[in-house]
C-alpha cells in the first residue's frame, strides 16, 4: 500500500461521496481495513454515473490492494468518458496487477495514441513484454525523445523505456547510454542524501544489539506472518509468488502496516533517530499485537499471510522482539546484478538511491552491514534464499524454502507463474512466465559503464 492521497476538499462529486472518501481514509491509516472496503463498497452507487469520481474511488481501491476492485471502476469510468486518458490509463494499471498483459497494452496504445505526452504511460508500455527485433517501439521512443527537448520528465520516462527496449534487443551499449542519462536526470529532481540512510541503517545495529536481541523470545512454529524482505529488485516478489501459490499461503503484498504500528505504538518522535530509540524502548509485545490486529483486518483468508515489504528488513530486530511465529525470508541477489536492476528501473514511489551508482554502492554497502548485524546477533532467525541459486535450482530451493516455513509440500508452488492472484510490483509481468536465468550475470555486459560501483563495492570487500 502506497502513501493515501492527502484529504482534499470535495469537488463536483455528492458531499457525502466525500465524505465517504474521508471516512475510508481515516479508517484505513487506523488499520481497520474491513471498516475502509465497507465504506467504498457503500459509496460506490454513488460515483457510478461520474467518471471522475469513479477515479478518485479506484485510486482508493488501489491503496487498499484491491486491484478488482480498481479495475471495475476504471472500466466503468472509461465506459462514461471513452476519451479521459487518466481513466484508461488507471485502467491499464489496474490490468497489469491482474495479469491482462494484452489489455493493459491495448489501453497504453489508446492513451498514448491520443495523448504522445503521457510519457509514464510510454515507460509502463515498454515494460509490458521483451521486445523483439519485430515488435519494439526504439524508433518511435527515440523521435518522442527529440520531440521533447528538455522536458525533464520526458526523458526520464522515454529514456528507461528506450533502454529497456534497446537492452532487450542486445543494443547494450545505446542501452546503457539511454539508461545513465534518464536516471541522471532523475536523480537531478531528487531531494536525497543518502548519508541520511546510511547513518539510519547504523543506528539501528547500535540500538539493537545483540545483547539487547537476546531477549527476543524463541521462534514459534504456531502460523503467523511471513515477511519476505530484502532490497527491492532481489527476487522478493518471485519467492512471494513461490510461496502464496501454497493452499496455506495468502500474500498481502507490500504493505506498510510493520511501519504504521510502529509509529503509533512508538509514539510522536522527533526525527528517524528518535523513533529508533523509541523502539527499542517500546513495548514489543504491543506492537505485536498491533501488527497481527492491523493485518487480520486485510482477510487474507490463509492461516499464513506474507508481508511483500522490501524493506521491513529495516526492522528484523523489533520482528524478532515483536512476533515470534514470525517467519523472516530474507532475499539475497549478487551485488552487481542487484544494484543494476535497481538503477535501470524506474520507481514511482521511493527507493532514491538507485539512480545514482555512487549513491547505489552506499546503500549496499550498508545494507550488508546490518544483514550481516542481524545474522550475527540472531542467528538461525532468518530464511535465507540466494536468488541465483533459485534460479539454478528452482525445485531444490523451492522445496528448501517451503519446508524452512513449516509446510507440506506442494507441486503449486513450481508453478507459481501460473497462480492467478494479483501482484502490483515493477515485478509484476516478470512472475508471470516461468523462471529464467537471462538476468544472471547481466551486468557484466555493462561492465565499463558500472565501473564506478564494482570499484566502490569491491573496495568495501563486497563480493560482485
Amino acid at each position: 500500500m502506497t502513501a493515501w492521497p492527502a484529504a482534499s476538499p470535495p469537488s463536483s462529486g455528492p458531499g457525502d461521496f466525500d465524505a465517504g472518501l474521508a471516512r475510508a481514509r481515516a479508517a484505513a491509516v487506523r488499520g481497520r481495513y474491513g471498516e475502509a472496503r465497507a465504506v467504498l463498497a457503500a459509496i460506490e452507487e454513488l460515483a457510478w454515473d461520474d467518471a471522475h469520481a469513479l477515479r478518485r474511488l479506484a485510486e482508493y481501491h488501489g491503496h487498499m490492494n484491491q486491484p478488482v476492485e480498481a479495475e471495475r471502476c476504471c472500466a466503468r469510468a472509461v465506459e462514461l468518458a471513452p476519451d479521459d486518458g487518466r481513466a484508461r490509463y488507471d485502467l491499464a494499471a489496474a490490468s497489469i496487477a491482474l495479469g491482462r498483459i494484452d489489455a493493459a497494452e491495448a489501453h497504453f496504445d489508446h492513451v498514448i495514441a491520443e495523448n504522445p505526452h503521457d510519457w509514464d504511460a510510454w515507460a509502463n508500455r515498454s515494460t509490458l513484454r521483451r521486445a523483439t527485433a519485430d515488435n519494439n517501439h526504439v524508433a518511435a521512443l527515440e523521435n518522442a525523445l527529440v520531440a521533447a527537448g528538455s522536458d525533464a520528465e520526458a526523458r526520464i520516462a522515454l529514456g528507461h523505456a528506450l533502454a529497456k527496449e534497446l537492452e532487450d534487443l542486445g543494443g547494450h551499449d545505446r542501452a546503457f547510454a539511454a539508461l545513465k542519462a534518464a536516471a541522471d536526470a532523475r536523480r537531478a529532481r531528487l531531494s536525497y542524501r543518502v548519508a541520511d540512510d546510511v547513518d539510519t541503517m547504523a543506528a539501528i545495529a547500535d540500538a539493537f544489539s545483540a545483547e539487547r536481541l537476546r531477549a527476543a523470545p524463541p521462534p514459534s512454529a504456531e502460523p503467523g506472518p511471513i515477511f519476505v524482505l530484502g532490497l527491492p529488485r532481489s527476487g522478493t516478489t518471485l519467492v512471494d509468488r513461490i510461496l502464496s501459490s501454497h493452499s496455506q499461503v495468502a500474500s498481502l503484498g507490500e504493505i506498510q502496516d510493520f511501519a504504521l504500528a510502529l509509529i503509533e505504538g512508538a509514539g510522536q518522535a522527533r526525527d528517524k533517530a528518535d523513533l529508533i530509540r523509541r523502539s527499542v524502548a517500546m513495548d514489543h509485545g504491543a506492537l505485536g499485537r498491533a501488527y497481527r490486529s492491523r493485518i487480520a483486518e486485510r482477510d487474507p483468508g490463509a492461516p499464513f499471510a506474507i508481508d511483500k515489504t522490501p524493506l521491513n528488513f529495516l526492522y528484523i530486530g523489533l520482528i524478532a522482539l515483536a512476533l515470534p511465529d514470525a517467519r523472516i525470508v530474507h532475499v539475497r541477489r549478487g551485488a552487481m546484478d542487484g544494484c543494476y536492476a535497481m538503477y535501470k528501473t524506474l520507481f514511482r514511489m521511493g527507493y532514491p538511491f538507485s539512480y545514482d551508482l555512487d549513491d547505489l554502492a552506499a546503500y549496499r554497502i550498508a545494507y550488508e552491514r546490518l544483514m550481516a548485524h542481524w545474522r550475527d546477533a540472531l542467528p538461525g532467525r532468518m530464511i535465507e534464499i540466494d536468488y541465483e541459486a533459485l534460479i539454478a535450482d528452482q525445485e531444490g530451493e523451492s522445496r528448501r524454502l517451503v519446508a524452512a516455513c513449516g509446510f507440506d509440500w506442494e507441486d503449486a508452488c513450481l508453478d507459481f507463474h501460473r497462480n492467478p492472484a494479483p501482484v502490483a510490483t515493477a515485478s509484476a509481468v516478470q512472475v508471470r512466465a516461468p523462471i529464467h536465468d537471462r538476468s544472471v550475470g547481466l551486468w557484466r555486459r555493462y561492465a565499463a559503464g558500472l565501473a564506478p560501483l564494482a570499484e566502490a563495492l569491491g573496495r568495501a570487500g563486497i563480493t560482485l
